[in-house]
């Protein structure tokens, strides 16, 4: 099963056991423990890899608690505290664990209440835990743009130091986020004014302002709409006019009925590279290329569950997307065809995933 489909799964548990879980103990056995196992990897019954009731003494506290801390190497990694499900959570239900997060070698500490996961780190000071998460996951509505993300944290791909370097952009994109939801929903005077000075070449008197309010905000829904409705066109569009590309046809000119799909000459000869990294291990007449409106996908066996990597060349930069046991795709960017050589290793590794 995918990462993505460990989450999923989860996701649908918690909306059928939700009404029974009354205590915080119900919430750990129910949500929690296979969060921790299913979908990060550890084996909670492990005190090796996972420790309930972790003690650790502070100061004047003794004998205080955090529900669970993760164990890598033989060191603590990650502090978890939970809340009984449907419990609002906030700085001050984390006490323990800015106290732990000083005195253990954890470098990520987890505050949940079983469907929000909040994660945080020491981006403002050293062995300090942050006030803000740097990442908020919700089970039961999950962003898919923060699944690559909470990978990080599995028992197989924990890298602290790359979960951390990645924490400071995540976190204030995530703020930047929810100050533009705010916008968008109230937008403040400064907002306002700064976009009808773009408009407008009089002065902004009150009644002008209160009309360019108005107006500020139906712009701001309209735009969000007109937004939704051309990812949700594109969509479509991308799923039907999917189009196959043979070795012998690769460098034909594109159906008359799919003009927006345009294979290029870059394209082709980056085809050509991967197939020439890939014959080292399979006959490269296993390896088929699809072409679509976003992007150029190679795929083994002409089978769209079998994705080897896709190239991103539509934008002004290049990109070599390629993909991990769970089919979750990272993209590397590319200077030119010649550099997809560099990954030869890992194209040829994202053979065994099928075989």
């Amino acid at each position: 099963m995918d990462f993505i489909e460990r989450l999923q799964a989860l996701s649908q548990k918690a909306k059928q056991v939700s009404t029974s879980l009354q205590t915080e103990e119900a919430t750990k056995n129910a949500l929690v423990m296979p969060f921790l196992h299913t979908v990060l990897g550890y084996d909670v019954f492990d005190p090796n890899e996972v420790i309930p009731e972790f003690t650790a003494d502070v100061g004047t506290k003794k004998g205080e608690k955090v529900d669970y801390a993760l164990m890598k190497n033989g060191e603590i990694q990650i502090l978890i505290e939970c809340k009984k499900y449907n419990e609002s959570l906030s700085v001050k239900h984390a006490a323990q664990l800015f106290r732990y997060f000083s005195v253990t070698n954890a470098r990520i500490a987890i505050l949940t209440n079983g469907i929000q996961y909040q994660f945080y780190t020491d981006l403002d000071a050293p062995n300090k835990m942050d006030e803000k998460p740097f990442l908020t996951l919700d089970i039961e509505n999950i962003d898919e743009h923060l699944v690559p993300e909470v990978k990080k944290l599995t028992k197989v791909s924990f890298d602290v130091e790359s979960i951390v370097d990645a924490a400071g952009e995540l976190k204030y994109l995530n703020q930047i986020k929810r100050v533009l939801q705010e916008q968008f929903l109230d937008p403040e005077e400064d907002i306002v004014k700064l976009l009808t000075s773009k408009v407008y070449d009089g002065v902004q008197t009150a009644k002008v302002k209160a009309q360019f309010l108005e107006i500020t905000k139906k712009a701001m829904k309209q735009f969000l709409n007109d937004s939704i409705n051309a990812r949700l066109k594109s969509a479509i569009g991308e799923e039907s006019q999917t189009t196959n590309v043979s070795e012998q046809e690769v460098k034909a000119e594109i159906d008359e009925e799919k003009p927006k799909i345009v294979t290029t000459e870059d394209e082709i000869e980056a085809f050509h590279v991967v197939k020439a990294i890939l014959r080292q291990k399979i006959d490269i007449h296993r390896v088929i290329a699809r072409d679509t409106q976003s992007y150029f996908g190679i795929l083994l066996d002409d089978n769209n569950r079998k994705p080897i990597c896709r190239l991103w060349f539509n934008t002004k930069l290049k990109y070599l997307g390629l993909f991990d046991n769970d089919k979750v795709e990272t993209r590397h960017a590319i200077e030119s065809i010649d550099d997809i050589y560099s990954y030869s290793e890992q194209l040829l590794n994202t053979l065994t995933y099928y075989e």
